[in-house]
Order: C-alpha cells, then sequence, then structure tokens
C-alpha cells in the first residue's frame, strides 16, 4: 500500500510538472489540467472501491502555504526602477478599485436575488472579486515583459488588499471611527513588522553558512505570516515587501546601512532562494488543485442550479475588467482576459463562518466560476497572443502615455 501511494504521488506530481511545461506553448492554464486530473484519480478510487482519508481539512493548510510561497515568488521575480513608478500605480489601482466595485456590485445582486443581510452578501461577494496570482502569474510567463509585470504586480496586490478587505469586514461588526483607527494602526503594526523581519531574515540568509539555508529562511517567512495572522495583521504585506527587498537589495546599496549588508555578495544567494522558492511553490500549488479537483463530486461540476449565476458573474467580473483597463490606458489583449479566480477564492470561501454564510454561495458556484474564468483565458491567450516588444519600447510606449 506505502509504495502504491509513493508511485501515485510521483505519478501525479511529474504530469502536473508536465503541465506546467507544456502551459506557455498550449495556452492550457495548468490549474484546469489539474482539477481534472484530481476529479479522475476521484472517480478511479470510487470505481474500485478505494477508501482514502477526508483531505478537507488539509486543504486549508495547503492553500495558506501556497499563498504565501506564490507570493513571495512573484515578488522576488519584480524589478524596483523608477521607470516602474507608473505600473506599480496602475497595478495597485487596478487591483483595488475593481475589487471594490464588484464585491459591491456582486453584494447587491446577491441580496436582492436571495434577501440575504448585506454584510453576509459583501463577505460572500470578495473571494469573486480577487484574481488569483496562483493561476495568473503562471500564466503569463510568455507575454511581454510589461504586461507580465503588470499581471504579477496586479494580482498580487489583488490577494494582499482582498484577503485584508475580507478579514476588515468579518471581524467587524460595526464600522465607525474606532473600527478604522484599530484597522490604521495594525497596518503600522504590520509595517514595523516586515522592517525589522525582512533585515533581520536578510542578515540570516547572508550570515548562514550551513548548507542547508533556504528552507529555514522560508519556515521564518511562513512561521511570521502565519502569527501575524493570529492578531488578525494584514501579513501578506509582509511576504510582498521581504520578496521585493531581498530580490531588489543591490539596487539600494548607495545607502551606508544597506551596504553592511553586502548586497553583492548575497546577489547569487538570491537567486538560489528564488529558485527553490519557485519550486516550492510548484509542488504545494500543484497539490492543492489536485486536491481541490479530488474532492469535487461532478454533480457541482455541472449544477444547473448555479449555472446561470456562474456565468453572470463572469460577465460581471469582465465588464468591470473592461471599464479597468480603458481607464488605465492598458492594451486589452491580452490583459482582459487574464482575471481569473482560485486558490485565494476558494481560502476565503472555506474560511466563511456558517453564521455569515448564505446558500446562493455554495461550492458548485465557486468551481464555475474559476473554471470559465481560467477557459476565458486560456481562450484569449491562444486567440489574442501578445506580439512582444522590445521592453525599452514598451517602457518608452508607457512613459509617452503618462505624458499625454
Amino acid at each position: 500500500m506505502t509504495s502504491t501511494i509513493i508511485i501515485t504521488l510521483c505519478i501525479l506530481l511529474l504530469l502536473a510538472y508536465l503541465f506546467d511545461l507544456t502551459s506557455s506553448r498550449t495556452k492550457i492554464p495548468s490549474v484546469i489540467l489539474l482539477l481534472l486530473l484530481g476529479w479522475l484519480l476521484h472517480q478511479t478510487t470510487d470505481s474500485m472501491n478505494i477508501h482514502l482519508p477526508d483531505f478537507s481539512k488539509v486543504l486549508p493548510v495547503l492553500g495558506s502555504i501556497g499563498l504565501i510561497l506564490i507570493v513571495l515568488e512573484g515578488s522576488l521575480e519584480l524589478d524596483l526602477d523608477k521607470s516602474k513608478i507608473s505600473l506599480i500605480r496602475k497595478s495597485f489601482l487596478g487591483a483595488l478599485i475593481p475589487m471594490f466595485a464588484l464585491a459591491f456590485l456582486l453584494s447587491f445582486l446577491f441580496q436582492y436575488l436571495g434577501g440575504y443581510p448585506f454584510k453576509s452578501c459583501l463577505v460572500s461577494a470578495i473571494p469573486f472579486s480577487i484574481i488569483s496570482s496562483a493561476i495568473a502569474i503562471p500564466s503569463v510567463r510568455s507575454i511581454g515583459t510589461a504586461d507580465k509585470e503588470f499581471v504579477i504586480y496586479e494580482s498580487s496586490f489583488s490577494d494582499i488588499l482582498g484577503v485584508i478587505f475580507f478579514n476588515f469586514i468579518v471581524l467587524n461588526e460595526n464600522f465607525g471611527f474606532n473600527t478604522f483607527r484599530n484597522f490604521t494602526l495594525q497596518l503600522i503594526i504590520i509595517v514595523i513588522i516586515s522592517f525589522f523581519a525582512t533585515i533581520g531574515l536578510t542578515i540570516l540568509l547572508r550570515k548562514i553558512e550551513h548548507h542547508i539555508k533556504f528552507i529555514p529562511i522560508i519556515l521564518l517567512v511562513i512561521l511570521i505570516y502565519t502569527v501575524s495572522e493570529m492578531y488578525k495583521l494584514p501579513s501578506l504585506i509582509f511576504i510582498l515587501s521581504f520578496g521585493l527587498f531581498v530580490g531588489n537589495l543591490y539596487k539600494f546599496k548607495r545607502f551606508k546601512w544597506i551596504q553592511k549588508l553586502r548586497p553583492e555578495e548575497l546577489k547569487s544567494e538570491n537567486q538560489k532562494f528564488q529558485e527553490i522558492t519557485i519550486e516550492g511553490a510548484f509542488l504545494v500549488r500543484a497539490l492543492f488543485f489536485l486536491l481541490f479537483g479530488y474532492l469535487l463530486e461532478t454533480a457541482e461540476i455541472i449544477n444547473n442550479h448555479t449555472l446561470f449565476l456562474s456565468v453572470a458573474l463572469v460577465f460581471i467580473i469582465f465588464s468591470v475588467r473592461i471599464i479597468q483597463l480603458k481607464l488605465s490606458r492598458l492594451p486589452l489583449k491580452p490583459l482582459l482576459f487574464v482575471a481569473p479566480r482560485g486558490l485565494i477564492t476558494i481560502l476565503l470561501f472555506l474560511s466563511i463562518m456558517p453564521n455569515q454564510h448564505i446558500v446562493m454561495v455554495n461550492k458548485s458556484l465557486i468551481v464555475q466560476v474559476i473554471i470559465l474564468t481560467a477557459l476565458i483565458m486560456m481562450f484569449g491567450l491562444m486567440l489574442f497572443p501578445e506580439k512582444t516588444k522590445p521592453n525599452d519600447e514598451r517602457v518608452a510606449e508607457e512613459i509617452k502615455r503618462e505624458v499625454i
């Protein structure tokens, strides 16, 4: 039995690697294939009367670790430069404003259709308003540099802002002055924690001479994130700031206190750290979507009762995205299609308390929206491949648009 489990797990992960390897050519998001593979595994075990333990409790754990590693992976890849200020601003606003717009639009829709309390509707609507970096970032490897960076920034900001917004609504009964004062205080605390934790981890990255040095750093990152989460702090801010700092440390060497960290010496170590983070993110992401696919029931995927609503939600999502891109003066192709829902949507849905849950938003609706947005991204990238331009030309165009 042990050998069978090991062999099956190895085959599944090798298939996941194959999906990831070929996704840039086939344009098929690996998440769809992973969900399908997990679902087929479920059908196989059922037909063979093989009874496996209940893995549903493992899913949130894998999801949380996956979210940390994916945001860390994305932030390590980002290149901080003065020429990127406009891009960062647009991606931040592109994540923030549509998220609020979608959350309230869908809340009013849920309330109109079901007559539920508005707060419960808002809690259920927020997961649909967040772009999944777990799906978006791996899917844009083959598009132009400027658009890829926009997607990485936008989806990372979307995850962070979405989690902050969700926790803010869930954890507060009233929204008066004291609520916003406490929220501001939480932001200040996490910024201070992020600063000192980032410096400390960077020093450890340079000081550790043992042959095992990157896994302890990653474990400390996960530990700091989890403890911060326990105290209801927006801890994804720490993940983003740590990745950006470590990945761009050499650019701050003009500051004397940064020189003490010996950024030039750390450059090769940072590259190794980024590589192990990418591989770790792939492993956890693959296991998460395989497991989620395994836990799916056929009736949940082809549920006719939720199909009309899921199509309506997807229509609203992409309508808002068109408006966002037009106002930001960004190209519709291929960015319009890169708005998938995924890991963070599932995580937030699973964390909704029973007293705030609405019957209309169920697992079938979540699954259908995830699959539909992933399919739209797939066909969009297939039908409208971006004509890649040199990065300098894209930057020049961006500057020109800003001047106009």
